[in-house]
């Protein structure tokens, strides 16, 4: 391949790395904006979420003019094919933020739930993975994919949990049903995210070994 075509692999990894960049920081404020039920910056994150997507387009579109134009073969065709399955996991997981900046400002103007230091846990290990999923990308490394499949597991109790902690409170004080299942609803959008993390992991680990684990994670 012709260095032009090298060129536009790397700004095409820049722009996926952009993408996780802005998708990492909606997630962010998303939590943040649940934490200090502060409605701005959950109105900040709903209307920056086009850029996101915006961005996702720009990609898909490198992507496919690349594959109509160089025909690549082996890794480098393993890499397009890798960076569009992870910018539509970024895309994803950037909806899921803007899916809990939603849940932050309905219960920003209601009176809180009792703090769960269960949910604290999820919300903390949720971070983590996406971190080691975006390191794991930009590293192309193959431990930290395993290490990304490795928390998706305990996320997942997490929230089993989560969810068993705020059935037994909203059977005992009905009032808070709605504040509860918003709350329900949040702990859900963690665990989706969970889910694309590992979905990038499996990505990564698609292009360096082009071998595809894809709802495997365990045969890394």
């Amino acid at each position: 391949m012709d260095s032009r075509f090298h060129q536009e692999l790397d700004q095409l990894r820049g722009n996926v790395l952009k993408m996780a960049t802005l998708t990492e920081q909606a997630i962010e404020k998303a939590f943040k904006a649940l934490r200090e039920r502060d409605i701005e910056l959950s109105d900040e994150i709903i209307t920056r979420d086009q850029d996101i997507d915006l961005l996702e387009m720009e990609i898909d579109r490198s992507i496919l003019r690349l594959l109509a134009l160089d025909q690549p073969m082996a890794r480098d065709l393993r890499f397009l094919i890798g960076c569009m399955r992870i910018s539509a996991d970024l895309e994803r997981i950037a909806d899921q933020a803007v899916s809990i900046a939603h849940r932050a400002r309905y219960l920003s103007k209601r009176p809180p739930l009792p703090e769960d230091p269960v949910m604290k846990r999820l919300i903390e290990t949720s971070l983590d993975m996406l971190h080691v999923a975006l390191s794991c990308f930009a590293k192309l490394s193959v431990d930290q994919a395993m290490d990304v499949c490795m928390m998706d597991d305990e996320v997942d109790e997490l929230n089993t949990q989560v969810l068993k902690n705020l059935m037994d409170y909203m059977i005992h004080e009905v009032p808070a049903i709605q504040r509860g299942v918003q709350t329900i609803i949040t702990a859900r959008c963690m665990e989706r995210v969970a889910d694309h993390c590992t979905n990038i992991a499996e990505s990564v680990v698609f292009i360096v070994r082009g071998v595809n684990i894809k709802h495997h994670c365990e045969q890394i």
